[in-house]
């Protein structure tokens, strides 16, 4: 039997007690949110899951009984926010996953780049980037910005899977170069401000087969 102190039933009041706050505020974020990306109800939403965990956690171990729902733990690999209070620079990290689900136009739309091109290239050749996907990737992002193929990934034959977006504090802005040969390396949780993410796994849409 360990020696560490159990928790008690008044920690599980507490615990509740906790949760029905962050609901609270959670609500009144969603109520007064300013957009789609609001970061007050991102970190409302943050704040619920967390106060959910502890008391899932203490009802289980105390009561040997566990909460009916099941909150997505976005935040939970990340520690406690340990970057400056007044940060001079900001880092923003994206990640966004595709699946290329029709290759024929993505070919298609890498041959529009190429053939708006021709008459400074001198036509297609048998080494044209748009004969390959890998190529025509390449041609496709270095066409547009990343956001316009996000709004129109389905146009270019591809299909948005996970994406992710931090933003992570800095002491002082970085030197020009200094961080191009591993521009992800120093991405460091502890200097997350905040984070946004978008997944399948969130989506909370009922099933087609119920009554």
């Amino acid at each position: 039997m360990s020696d560490a102190a159990q928790p008690t039933a008044a920690e599980v009041r507490a615990a509740v007690e906790a949760v029905k706050v962050a609901l609270d505020r959670h609500l009144a974020a969603v109520e007064q949110r300013s957009g789609e990306d609001d970061p007050a109800v991102h970190d409302a939403f943050n704040q619920l899951a967390a106060a959910a965990e502890v008391y899932d956690e203490l009802l289980y171990t105390v009561h040997d009984e566990v909460t009916p729902f099941e909150i997505p733990g976005i935040e939970e690999s990340l520690p406690p926010y340990e970057g400056p209070t007044e940060p001079e620079a900001v880092s923003v990290l994206i990640r966004r996953d595709y699946t290329v689900t029709d290759p024929q136009r993505l070919l298609a739309s890498a041959r529009r780049i190429e053939e708006a091109d021709e008459d400074e290239a001198g036509g297609l050749g048998d080494d044209a980037f748009s004969r390959t996907a890998h190529g025509a990737l390449g041609l496709l992002f270095g066409e547009y910005e990343a956001d316009e193929i996000a709004s129109r990934h389905r146009e270019f034959g591809l299909e948005e899977g996970d994406s992710t977006l931090w933003v992570t504090a800095l002491d002082e802005p970085a030197e020009p170069g200094d961080w191009l040969s591993l521009p992800f390396e120093g991405a460091d949780p502890a200097r997350v401000v905040c984070r946004f993410d978008v997944s399948a796994v969130f989506d909370d849409e009922p099933d087609d087969d119920l009554g």
